[in-house]
């Protein structure tokens, strides 16, 4: 029997978001496509900060702002990313720890600067990221620190780190070490450009066994079938055996196992701010309720909860307890 000592371990882009409302004006005049994810170099990131008027600094980074959720549900977390030892890496490395989140990771004297992420929000919510990826890309191997990977019961990764090789083959040595220390793996498919780039290598990570829970949203289900109709991807996805969890925004999402497919309702909002960080969210709920073995339908309502309120202000990372809104809500956080 194996006791780990986090519930989730993320691995993926340690990332600071600067955060600025505009309108559609701006982003024509930027030449950036609404609501996409764009990398960018230093230079364009430098440029755009100095375009877009007045921004909120918060650290963000997909599977970090998963942990921090699960921190925020009262989940034992850890983080493995790489930043730097300058200004927005030590922004980074402080605010994950002060979330209680284990972050082992030795930053980097050298070489490019910590990340950032320039996120432009319409007043439709909508959040169009144009992220240089700096010190991120350079996570090796070595940076996989065995004791946090077997402390884990469930180690998540973010598709968005499948770009580095280095980075590739950091993920694939924690999936091993993870199994062979009793524990599950998951990804998240971040992106329908993502999936585009290596379709062929995720459905790989799910037909050999090195993924047991992949979370994706309906665009990013239907590039990786490469199907417009979402009950074709749901059903081939299905066929995989791994536990599928694909959200749908306001629609909710659903929960796909080999056995059923149950269909979750999205929490009611009062107003959309800013969808930066639902996904996240969504998975930081999801994760915590699976690490207690609740059932699927109980951990999609908890992501739901922690989506609706992240979207409800700027930033991905929930502003308002949520173990408290939990228990306001009837849902368990035992």
């Amino acid at each position: 029997m194996f006791h780990h000592r986090y519930d989730v371990l993320g691995i993926g882009n340690a990332i600071v978001d600067i955060i600025a409302h505009t309108d559609e004006a701006f982003l024509v005049s930027q030449s950036v496509h609404k609501g996409a994810m764009i990398l960018i170099d230093e230079a364009r990131a430098q440029a755009l900060y100095e375009a877009m008027g007045p921004a909120v600094v918060i650290s963000g980074g997909c599977a970090a702002n998963t942990v921090a959720g699960l921190a925020s549900f009262g989940g034992q977390g850890a983080f493995i990313g790489k930043v730097k030892t300058d200004e927005l890496g030590g922004r980074f490395t402080h605010d994950i720890r002060a979330l209680g989140i284990h972050f082992p990771t030795a930053p980097a004297a050298n070489g490019p600067a910590t990340a950032r992420s320039m996120i432009l929000v319409t007043p439709d919510g909508e959040r169009t990221m144009n992220t240089y990826l700096g010190a991120c890309q350079n996570l090796t191997p070595a940076d996989i620190d065995r004791d946090t990977v077997e402390a884990s019961g469930i180690v998540y990764l973010e598709g968005y780190l499948w770009d580095p090789p280095a980075a590739k083959e950091a993920f694939v040595k924690a999936a091993d070490i993870a199994h062979g220390a009793g524990g599950r793996v998951a990804i998240t498919l971040s992106d329908s450009f993502c999936v585009d780039r290596y379709r062929d290598e995720f459905l790989a990570l799910v037909r050999d066994g090195k993924v047991d829970i992949v979370f994706a949203n309906e665009h990013e289900l239907k590039s990786l079938y490469q199907t417009a109709d979402f009950d074709t991807a749901v059903a081939a996805f299905r066929r995989e055996g791994a536990l599928g969890v694909v959200t749908r925004s306001e629609k909710g999402c659903l929960v796909v196992a080999r056995e059923e497919t149950a269909a979750v309702p999205a929490f009611p909002i009062d107003q959309l701010m800013d969808t930066t960080g639902a996904g996240d969210l969504f998975a930081a709920g999801f994760l915590f309720g699976l690490a207690r073995n609740y059932d699927h339908r109980t951990c999609a309502r908890l992501g739901a909860l922690a989506a609706a309120e992240v979207i409800q202000h700027l930033g991905a990372r929930p502003q308002k307890s949520l173990k408290d809104m939990a228990v306001d809500n009837g849902l368990p956080v035992e």
